[in-house]
C-alpha cells in the first residue's frame, strides 16, 4: 500500500507500537554490532567478547570493549528520526510503547519516555552481587571495570549477552503492545534476530497495518502493508509529514 495511507494509518491510530534495530543508530554513526569489530577488536567475533563465558574467562578485557563502545556511542547524537519518535509518542500518549534492541542510549537520551531497551543499555552497569543498576561515569572519567555505588562489589555491563534470557517483564510488556497497536512499526531491523523479530508479524496477526522503515527487504516484508525502501530518518520524516 502506499505511503499516503501509512500516513493515515499512523495518524488515525491511537495505539503504536514501534520496534527499531542498528538501522536507526547508524544514522548516528554508531556502527552495528559486528562491523565494531575494528582495531584491536577485528580478530574476535562478537560471541567471543558478548558472552557470560568470555566476561568469566577475562572481565577486564570484556569491559575495555564495551568501554570503547561506550565512548563511541556517548559522542553519537540522537538523529531526527529518534525525534521524530518522541514526537510520535507525545501524539499518541499513554498507549505507545517504543522497544528497542539497541543498546546505545540514543532514544531515552532523545527524549523517549515510553520505552523498554531489549537488550540492555551499554551506558549503564549491574551489580554482580546486589544487582543495582547504575550509569556510568561520563567517558573521560570511567576506568573499567565498574563497580558498584552502594555495595562496592564488581559491576558488568548492563545488556544481555550471548547465552541470556530477557528480561521477561519486558517481553510480556512487548507481546502485550504488539498484541493491541492499530498501528505497528518496525524501523533499521534486519527481522531475524529473535524474540523481537516476530513482533510485528504478531501484531499483523492481530489486524494491525504493518509499516516497515529500511534500505533492503527483510523477512518481514511480505507481511507488511507498507514497507519503504528508506533510511530511518528519511522514512520517518516521509510518514509524520501531513498529506495536503
Amino acid at each position: 500500500m502506499s505511503l499516503s495511507q501509512a500516513r493515515r494509518a499512523l495518524g488515525r491510530a491511537s495505539r503504536v507500537a514501534v520496534l527499531t534495530g542498528a538501522g536507526i543508530s547508524a544514522e548516528s554513526g554508531i556502527p552495528t554490532f559486528r562491523d565494531a569489530q575494528t582495531g584491536l577488536w577485528a580478530r574476535f567475533t562478537p560471541e567471543e567478547l558478548a558472552s557470560p563465558a568470555a566476561y568469566a574467562r577475562d572481565p577486564l578485557f570484556v569491559w575495555n570493549w564495551y568501554a570503547e563502545r561506550y565512548r563511541a556511542c556517548m559522542q553519537a547524537e540522537p538523529n531526527a528520526a529518534h525525534r521524530a519518535l518522541v514526537e510520535l509518542e507525545r501524539r499518541v500518549s499513554e498507549a505507545f510503547l517504543l522497544v528497542t534492541q539497541n543498546v546505545d542510549g540514543l532514544h531515552g537520551r532523545a527524549g523517549s519516555k515510553r520505552l523498554i531497551e531489549l537488550h540492555g543499555n551499554l551506558n549503564t552497569a549491574r551489580c554482580e552481587r546486589c544487582a543495582l543498576i547504575q550509569s556510568l561515569p561520563a567517558p573521560r572519567d570511567f576506568s573499567p571495570p565498574a563497580h558498584c555505588q552502594r555495595c562496592g562489589a564488581r559491576a558488568r555491563p548492563n545488556v544481555v549477552w550471548f547465552g541470556e534470557m530477557l528480561l521477561e517483564d519486558d517481553l510480556k510488556r512487548s507481546w502485550q503492545a504488539f498484541e493491541s497497536a492499530e498501528v505497528a512499526l518496525v524501523i533499521g531491523t534486519s527481522s531475524v534476530v529473535e524474540p523481537a523479530a516476530s513482533l510485528g508479524r504478531l501484531a499483523k496477526s492481530r489486524g494491525a497495518y504493518l509499516i516497515e522503515l529500511g534500505p533492503d527487504a527483510t523477512p518481514l516484508t511480505p507481511y507488511t502493508d507498507t514497507s519503504l525502501r528508506l533510511g530511518a530518518v528519511a522514512g520517518m520524516q516521509a510518514l509524520m509529514e501531513q498529506d495536503t
